[in-house]
C-alpha cells in the first residue's frame, strides 16, 4: 500500500516509493529504496522537501508510537524490518574505485585494436564483423556494473589522436550506465552498449581532412559531417543480426525534441528513448573532450550546459543521465566550505552531495596546498558550489588518480 507521510514519520525499515520534486531536490540515484541506515535517514530529513511516499507492503508503516515518539529514541528501539520483498533485486557490490580503475585501464587499452580495426573496415567499404564489439561490449558492461565511475572517468581523458576510438568506448559505457538507471533489462542494456560502441561508425565516410579540421568548419563540410548519420546507418544495415537499436542509434542521435536536429527534424514522440539516449551520452562525452579545435569543459560546466538547452534533450532522459553518473562527476572542480579548491576523484552512488575529492588549492591564500584526498562523507567540510579553476588562473587540474 502507497502512503504519503511526513518526512519527520520516516523510521528505519520503511520503503521509499517515491520522493517528490525533481533529482536535485534529493542525493538518491535510485528511484525507490528501503531506509536501512541512519546517514540515508539523516540524509532524506535534511532534504528540502515535507513529504514521501512509501510502500508499507515492502517496508514497515508508520505507527502511533512513531508519531509520539522522538526520533532519536525511535530509531534506536526501531523493530526488526520486514523481509525484503523477494522480488525487489539487492543491489549488487560496488568495487573499490581505484582497483576498477586498474582493470578498466586495460580493458580501454585492449579495445583500441577492436574499435580501430572495425571503424578501418568501414572506411574501406567492408562489412564489420562485430564478433569482437560483442565481447567488448560485455567487459564494458561486467565493469560498469562493478563501479560505472571507474571506466567512464578514464575514457573521458583522452588524447585528439585518441578521441575516435575512446569517444566510441565512452559512450557505450555511458550507454550501459543510463541503461541501468533506467531499470532496463541485461538484453536491451546489451544492445544500448553496441549501440554506444558504433554510433559514430559513419565518421568513417567523412573525409579525414574535414574530420580532423583544427578550425571552424565551413558548411559544405559540416553538411558532409552531417551525412554520417545517414551513413552510419547503411553501414550497420550490412551486419547480419545487428539489432534495430544500434540502427536507430546511429541514424538518430542527432535529433533533438524540438525538432531542429538531423536527419529528419524528428520532435519528442517521434524519437526512441535509446536514441534520446544517445543523443544525451555522445553530447556530454564530446564537450567534457579536448579536440583539435577547442579544450573539453569540465563535467559541471558541460551538465549546466546541457541541462540549459532548451528543447535539445528530453528533460527524463537527461535527469536519469545526471543521475547515472552523479551529481559531481569524477573530474568535476568544487570549492569546499573551507575556502580550498578540490576536484572530485570518487563519488558513490549512495552519497552523491559528498563524494571523496583530491584538495589542491586555497582561495584564501591563493595558494597550491599539498593534494590529499578527502572523503566529504566524513569530514566536516562540505562542497558549496562547482569552481571555475581559471578564475584562480587554474589551467590544469589534478589528475583524478586516487593517492
Amino acid at each position: 500500500m502507497l502512503k504519503s507521510i511526513a518526512l519527520d514519520q520516516l523510521r528505519l525499515g520503511m520503503y521509499i516509493h517515491s520522493i517528490p520534486g525533481g533529482w536535485i531536490s534529493h542525493p538518491f540515484w535510485r528511484k525507490s529504496f528501503k531506509v536501512e541506515t541512519l546517514e540515508d535517514l539523516q540524509t532524506l530529513r535534511d532534504c528540502p522537501i515535507d513529504t514521501v511516499t512509501i510502500d508499507t507492503a515492502k517496508g514497515r508503516d508508520v505507527t502511533r508510537e512513531d508519531v509520539k515518539e522522538d526520533d532519536a529514541d525511535q530509531d534506536a528501539d526501531a523493530p526488526a524490518a520486514p523481509p525484503a520483498d523477494p522480488a525487489t533485486p539487492k543491489p549488487a557490490s560496488r568495487t573499490d574505485t581505484a582497483i576498477e580503475r586498474e582493470r578498466a585501464q586495460r580493458i580501454i587499452s585492449s579495445s583500441k585494436s577492436t574499435v580501430l580495426h572495425m571503424f578501418s573496415e568501414a572506411r574501406m567499404g567492408k562489412a564489420i564483423d562485430v564478433k569482437d564489439a560483442a565481447e567488448l561490449v560485455t567487459e564494458i558492461t561486467a565493469s560498469v556494473s562493478r563501479n560505472a565511475d571507474a571506466l567512464i572517468s578514464l575514457a573521458r581523458l583522452k588524447t585528439t589522436d585518441d578521441y575516435t576510438y575512446l569517444h566510441s568506448v565512452a559512450v557505450c559505457a555511458m550507454m550501459i550506465s543510463l541503461a541501468n538507471q533506467l531499470g532496463m533489462t541485461p538484453q536491451q542494456t546489451k544492445q544500448a552498449g553496441m549501440a554506444g560502441l558504433l554510433h559514430d561508425v559513419g565518421k568513417m565516410a567523412v573525409p579525414l581532412d574535414i574530420l580532423n579540421k583544427p578550425a571552424k568548419l565551413t558548411e559544405e563540410e559540416f553538411a558532409s559531417v552531417r551525412l554520417h548519420t545517414v551513413q552510419g546507418h547503411g553501414i550497420l544495415q550490412q551486419i547480419e543480426g545487428i539489432g534495430e537499436v544500434p540502427l536507430d542509434v546511429s541514424l538518430h542521435h542527432h535529433e533533438k525534441i524540438d525538432g531542429s536536429g538531423y536527419p529528419f527534424n524528428l520532435k519528442a514522440d517521434s524519437i526512441s528513448i535509446m536514441a534520446k539516449m544517445g543523443a544525451v551520452c555522445d553530447v556530454y562525452d564530446a564537450i567534457t573532450s579536448n579536440r583539435p579545435y577547442k579544450a573539453g569543459w569540465d563535467p559541471a560546466r558541460s551538465i549546466r550546459h546541457m541541462a540549459s538547452s532548451a528543447g535539445h534533450f528530453d528533460p527524463s532522459t537527461m535527469e536519469a543521465f545526471v543521475k547515472a553518473i552523479g551529481i559531481y562527476p569524477s573530474g568535476s572542480c568544487v570549492m569546499l566550505q573551507s575556502g580550498r579548491l578540490g576536484v572530485v576523484v570518487d563519488q558513490r552512488p549512495d552519497h552523491l552531495l559528498t563524494p571523496r575529492v583530491k584538495v589542491f588549492y586555497s582561495t584564501a591564500n591563493r595558494m597550491p596546498l599539498k593534494s590529499e584526498i578527502i572523503d566529504l562523507s566524513h569530514s566536516t567540510d562540505k562542497i558549496t558550489a562547482y569552481a571555475d579553476p581559471a578564475k584562480w588562473g587554474i589551467r590544469n587540474l589534478p589528475s583524478i588518480e586516487l593517492l
